[in-house]
């Protein structure tokens, strides 16, 4: 399959975006629809440690309890559509027919029992695993010990096959390359192996992922950079926290909403997967739905932009839960609520004709809390995404567009006093935009440097890439 790179955007500006409506909305599952001016909740959720112990305690601890807890809860709270998101566990991936299928099969079933019985629109993204290693090898053939890149690939057919309405995955390429450059500071090589590998990876990855869903008749959804970008973004974390820069993580979570593209230039439809916080840039550059998180994901992490992520989200999720009893019920049920509750204030808004409003206010509570959300605000996301577009055919040259723009955003507001850096983030923000500069505007004489400079980088095979 040939992917289709885009060079224009979508949205004619930043303000035509809003939660609840995409330019290419969906209907899929039982009954839901997304982006079709309507926000539904997302619940992500993952078992008890030792339920995977056997197929059919993972079965029974995924379909019996998990999925039943969720469509009970949103029955009883009256909650009209949802969508389940099942993160598989690594038992899931190393053996989908055996651990996987029953509980793809199962989950389905019981959705499908409250959908003709309640009238619940409902649908369920399984976003398989990727337990590839690098220095195994990324591709078929490679990995002779564990047949990992198979076995992903072998995750989709099963999901696809037994119930999935949605496909998604969060992709590991270029994740040895990040990992060095991101405890180092080192932008160019955040830019090599996850702007230019990354992207190669998903390249590589995406068209199969687009050809099964076509086959099965199921949503190609979307991809994340959880892996490299909210690594970034964890170790910078708060006002506490001093491992790595804020505004480093800024730039690289630009930089990453190149790579995470390529997966809608492959054919995938979204709704986008709810950690990549790089969500409403791809949003403003495809039109596609977008799901997101924040406030609502408070029990997998903190951020500093808990409101702003629901400005243009379509799905709002809690991240991931472990299922267990809190006082109000199970943890999948709480977490329901408190996300089928923002979405219902997200509904009422746009019932009202306030909803742009809204998007304005989580916009404006966060923007200036950090630099990361500064830039995805809705409409820097769009100038970033121009940034991506001018250069779209190229994906080191929009990966580098796409961090000299952030990077830009950041210092031109600084310099205006409203998004205040410290002398170490401005320190930072000097050096990412001097390295960025200084690089090539070749892809081969940038790639030949590269190649050169992290060539004894732990786990690192070029062969991964085909380079």
């Amino acid at each position: 399959m040939a992917l289709k790179n885009f060079t224009k955007m979508e949205y004619g500006s930043a303000d035509e975006m809003v939660f609840g409506e995409a330019k290419y909305p969906l209907s899929y599952g039982l009954g839901l629809k997304v982006g079709a001016g309507f926000v539904s909740p997302e619940i992500n959720f993952a078992p008890r440690p030792g339920a995977e112990k056997n197929p059919e305690s993972l079965t029974k601890e995924y379909v019996d309890y998990i999925t039943k807890d969720i469509m009970n809860r949103a029955v009883t709270l009256g909650f009209p559509s949802l969508q389940l998101e099942n993160e598989w566990i690594h038992q899931m991936g190393n053996d989908p027919e055996k651990f996987a299928k029953p509980v793809v099969v199962g989950q389905k079933a019981v959705m499908r029992k409250f959908h003709e019985e309640y009238g619940v629109a409902c649908a369920i993204r399984h976003t398989c695993a990727d337990p590839r290693l690098a220095e195994f090898g990324m591709r078929p053939g490679m990995d002779k010990r564990h047949a990992y890149p198979e076995k992903t690939l072998e995750s989709f057919e099963v999901a696809a096959a037994n119930g999935a309405d949605v496909l998604s995955i969060e992709t590991m390429g270029g994740k040895e390359i990040a990992d060095y450059a991101v405890v180092r500071q080192d932008i160019r090589g955040w830019l090599f192996g996850i702007g230019y590998c990354g992207s190669l990876d998903m390249a590589w990855l995406w068209p199969q992922i687009v050809d099964i869903a076509k086959k099965h008749k199921v949503v190609p959804g979307g991809d994340t950079n959880c892996a490299g970008a909210n690594t970034s973004m964890f170790m910078a974390g708060g006002y506490l926290d001093k491992d790595i820069p804020r505004t480093f993580s800024a730039v690289t979570r630009a930089i990453a909403s190149a790579r995470t593209l390529v997966a809608i230039e492959a054919g995938a439809t979204g709704p986008d997967k709810d950690c990549g916080y790089e969500g409403p840039i791809l949003k403003a550059i495809s039109g596609r739905p977008s799901a997101q998180e924040g406030k609502g994901a408070q029990d997998a992490h903190a951020d500093l932009m808990g409101n702003l992520t629901a400005q243009v989200c379509d799905l709002w999720s809690n991240e991931s839960v472990e299922y267990h009893s809190e006082f109000g019920g199970s943890s999948v049920q709480c977490w329901l609520g408190v996300i089928g509750y923002e979405a219902a204030l997200m509904n009422a808004a746009k019932a009202l004709k306030q909803d742009k409003v809204l998007r304005d206010i989580y916009t404006a509570s966060d923007r200036y809390r950090c630099p990361e959300a500064f830039i995805i605000s809705y409409d820097n996301a769009y100038k970033i995404g121009e940034a991506i577009v001018a250069e779209g055919n190229n994906y080191y040259l929009r990966a580098k567009a796409a961090g000299l723009k952030a990077a830009e955003l950041i210092q031109a507001s600084n310099d205006k006093g409203k998004l205040k850096l410290s002398k170490q983030e401005k320190d930072t923000l000097n050096k990412i935009l001097t390295d960025l500069n200084s690089l090539p505007s070749e892809e081969g004489k940038f790639v030949d440097w590269a190649l050169k400079e992290y060539k004894d980088v732990q786990a690192w095979n070029p062969k991964n890439y085909e380079l």
